[in-house]
């Protein structure tokens, strides 16, 4: 909860992949809270008062993907919402003519978003959730200690570069309001 609370407020695109992280760790527990207090949350850092906070925060996560289905696999609302405002806002840069930048990183990671989309990745999600697919894939390679190829850390560090700069784009229009006009 910490954590998600600092990420947030400083990095969105950074909050959303911990996120993402949270709720496997909530599957990978079985989606038990006794679980997740015992071998999980015992292990931080905290005040017994933070650890009763961070249970809460827990305990609230696994009673939302109960009722909304996503227990085994899928993301949880606030999460989807997340991503669908990161990507409306992507769609606002695209088409302003204020952040040649923006455009340029963009069609630098165009061809491996149409790469991955070609390898089976699901038709139905926009852009940005393939960017971020491929992001919290190779993270998870990383934690399992699998071997990432050249060209994926190429394309992902295109893509790391390209999500890091919408991420930017979204606080600044948070903290001060972006002028697409």
């Amino acid at each position: 909860m910490y954590i998600a609370q600092e990420l947030r407020k400083n990095n969105i695109a950074e909050y959303l992949l911990y996120m993402w992280q949270v709720e496997d760790t909530i599957r990978a527990f079985g989606c038990s809270l006794g679980r997740i207090r015992r071998e999980y949350v015992a292990r931080f850092d905290y005040s017994d008062e933070q650890k009763e906070e961070e249970l809460d925060w827990f305990g609230n996560l696994i009673r939302m993907m109960n009722q909304e289905g996503c227990r085994e696999q899928g993301h949880l609302q606030i999460n989807k919402v997340t991503l669908q405002m990161l990507a409306e806002l992507h769609q606002q840069l695209l088409e302003s003519p204020k952040f040649p930048f923006y455009n340029a990183a963009y069609y630098k990671v165009l061809p491996f978003i149409v790469e991955l989309r070609s390898r089976g990745a699901d038709r139905e999600e926009n852009e940005i959730e393939t960017c971020f697919n491929s992001l919290y894939g190779v993270m998870m390679l990383r934690l399992q200690k699998k071997e990432i190829t050249p060209n994926t850390e190429h394309a992902v560090k295109e893509i790391s570069t390209f999500i890091g700069m919408l991420a930017d784009y979204y606080k600044k229009d948070k903290e001060e309001g972006l002028k697409f006009e």
